[in-house]
């Protein structure tokens, strides 16, 4: 199979790094081919902070993915994540040329240029410009201006601003792992495509996905994303107090937390005892699961808080900006047991777990349809999307400069006119590919 007929998603988490093959079926849905999944080495809090080890760790990914689909992976879109990551509300304006002619996408991809522009601190990058609600001479609340006529088009935008050295990393591992990078795109933006319904964010929903080394939020009102935001903790950091308040390794403490481990602690009683094998020849260790959840619990509530201290700064409580829809929790962290109900507690808010499975085909492995692989899930279907954008693009851009070839008098004229016309993020790649080539 050609790599045109399928796409692929590469998920870089602080825990696990996860590659998923696949494509659309012909009812719409994505059907998985393969999937590979490595421990991530080399991760911290989302930010890549050992490139060897994180290139090995995309292999062995990568590897596994092929192995298990027979296919060969090329191009990849992955996520970014991590403290770095942060947003911003932006307003900008055009002002056409001809009033008499009605919007095109030429105008959008104009405006949205323009505040690529803007001037950021120093060290960082611009990852997305996302629209919001338009305004056409005056008129607001316009979801979609193309095709009406005005001569003043203005816009919100969410801007979304990440660290330049954090994402040239991603894009030294990818290029070093014999990889090309096809997209990059924001973590939570990629699990609320896989796991939120149109309804949910049309009755506005904050989607709260809890990694290992972070957790990110994403809040959607009226169908229009209005807030992002990444917190630097995440799972990890409950297996670490494990650890110390225990005195137990890593290892012991991950598998406490998944089989025991509850954020609720006025569920278990005193005598529910669990023992841990000592090290070499020591004496086994006694834990209570009531202080056990206790430290769980005290973690738990911290990095709730933060994230409900994020929701109600978007506004959470004016009724204009009531998020109907509650919470989704996803991500691996959100099958920690009883964490819907203590989630519940501290917000008022309508909680439920997200499931990738709506998009997925019916006969899927049920282990992908499991909230670990959202963010992995969601990059698939980006990748998906871009694809066939890209296709649809690729052939207006054809026959536009045939067009245009058949117009100028010389073929230097016409290349010029139709680099013009390039996208920003395909400049954005170019900018990032010609840096990864100098660096080598």
């Amino acid at each position: 199979m050609e790599q045109d007929n399928y796409s692929v998603g590469l998920d870089i988490g602080t825990t696990k790094i996860v590659a998923i093959i696949g494509k659309e079926n012909e009812y719409g849905k994505i059907e998985v081919l393969g999937i590979g999944r490595s421990k991530s080495l080399g991760v911290h809090r989302g930010v890549v902070n050992n490139i060897t080890q994180t290139i090995k760790s995309i292999q062995q990914a990568v590897e596994q993915a092929e192995a298990n689909s027979g296919l060969k992976i090329g191009s990849v879109v992955v996520g970014i994540a991590g403290q770095h990551i942060r947003s911003l509300q932006h307003s900008d304006y055009i002002t056409r040329a001809n009033s008499e002619e009605v919007i095109n996408e030429d105008d959008l991809e104009k405006l949205c240029n323009q505040v690529y522009k803007l001037v950021m601190l120093p060290g960082e990058e611009i990852i997305h410009v996302l629209p919001q609600e338009y305004k056409v001479d005056g008129q607001a609340e316009i979801k979609q201006p193309i095709g009406m006529y005005g001569g003043r088009l203005e816009a919100n935008f969410h801007v979304v601003v990440g660290q330049v050295s954090s994402i040239k990393n991603i894009g030294r591992c990818i290029k070093s792992a014999g990889l090309d990078l096809y997209n990059i795109t924001l973590e939570p933006l990629a699990s609320s495509e896989a796991v939120l319904s149109q309804e949910e964010k049309e009755a506005g929903v904050a989607l709260i996905d809890i990694g290992g080394g972070t957790t990110d939020l994403a809040i959607f009102k009226d169908g229009i994303i209005r807030h992002t935001a990444v917190i630097p903790f995440g799972g990890n950091v409950i297996t670490e107090d494990i650890k110390e308040g225990c005195s137990i390794i890593e290892k012991q403490a991950e598998l406490l937390k998944m089989k025991f481990g509850s954020a609720w602690p006025g569920e278990n009683k005193d005598n529910e005892i669990v023992s841990i094998p000592g090290l070499r020849g020591r004496e086994p260790k006694e834990i209570t699961l009531k202080n056990l959840s206790k430290i769980i619990h005290a973690r738990v509530v911290e990095i709730v808080e933060q994230v409900y201290v994020e929701i109600k700064n978007y506004g959470h409580e004016e009724q204009k900006k009531k998020l109907i829809a509650g919470i989704v929790l996803t991500g691996g962290g959100s099958q920690l047991k009883h964490l819907k109900q203590l989630v519940e507690y501290i917000t008022g808010m309508d909680t439920r777990i997200g499931y990738p499975n709506e998009h997925l085909a019916g006969d899927s492995d049920a282990e992908i349809a499991s909230p670990l692989y959202a963010t992995a899930v969601g990059l698939l279907m980006n990748a998906v999307e871009n694809k066939d954008k890209r296709r649809l693009k690729t052939l207006e851009e054809e026959k536009e400069r045939e067009m245009v070839l058949e117009g100028h008098e010389n073929m230097a004229t016409a290349t010029a006119t139709t680099r013009e016309r390039k996208s920003v993020f395909d400049r954005w790649s170019e900018k990032l590919k010609d840096f990864l080539d100098n660096a080598e």
